[in-house]
């Protein structure tokens, strides 16, 4: 059976992500993988730089993909405008820039050309992976960055993209996740909240998780 498991916002929670890494290689039992990360790795937790130094690592013996979040991009476009640096701290920036140190000179040129580079989106045949949303209006080679990476589904919408499930995060829900016909949304608060919902897909099964996998640390500010 070829798995696929989906890690939604970890905003700067390596804590989790390490638990997380750790708990699906145990599900998996020492068998390799896809690992599919939906972005929004850094701001808001206080580990910004150590997730992006994990994942600038790799999985050893797993294919890592990492797409881009919004906060992804809200971090690149703060450290290279002047002029977006403080939007960006208001929305949590200032806890990712403190994980370096406090001064936006001390974020190394690798770290954000590695977020500036992660793609939008992720695809195969039965689902679509992508941090906000998709327009099931448009085709996927046509989807709007603006949309994948700020998009809100409105609420009970369970539609997918055709007949491929789409997986996401980016709308927090602390009693996720959400699990509808046509999406999986998974992003449970964890920064805040302490529990992460790692989604588990058949690549062979089209639909929702075959699997879910929570892992759990202590809530923000404990």
């Amino acid at each position: 059976m070829n798995l696929t498991y989906v890690i939604p916002d970890v905003h700067g929670r390596d804590d989790l992500l390490g638990r997380a890494l750790a708990a699906i290689s145990a599900h998996r039992g020492g068998e390799g993988g896809t690992i599919v990360m939906i972005g929004d790795y850094v701001d808001k937790g206080p580990r910004s730089r150590q997730v992006i130094e994990r994942l600038l690592s790799g999985v050893a013996g797993w294919n890592l993909v990492a797409l881009k979040g919004n906060h992804d991009a809200m971090m690149v476009q703060g450290l290279r405008d002047p002029a977006k640096l403080a939007s960006w701290l208001e929305k949590g920036g200032d806890t990712a820039l403190a994980s370096y140190g406090g001064n936006s000179s001390d974020v190394p040129e690798s770290h954000i050309s590695w977020l500036d580079q992660r793609p939008l989106m992720h695809a195969d045949i039965h689902r679509v992976y992508v941090h906000a949303g998709v327009d099931p209006e448009l085709p996927l080679e046509q989807q709007d960055e603006v949309t994948m990476l700020w998009k809100r589904y409105p609420k009970g919408d369970g539609a997918g993209f055709g007949t491929r499930h789409v997986v996401h995060g980016h709308d927090n829900d602390p009693d996720g996740p959400l699990l509808l016909e046509g999406r999986t949304n998974l992003d449970t608060l964890a920064w805040r909240t302490g529990r992460l919902v790692v989604g588990v897909f058949d690549d062979d099964r089209p639909g929702g998780p075959v699997d879910l996998i929570v892992v759990k640390g202590p809530p923000a500010g404990l």
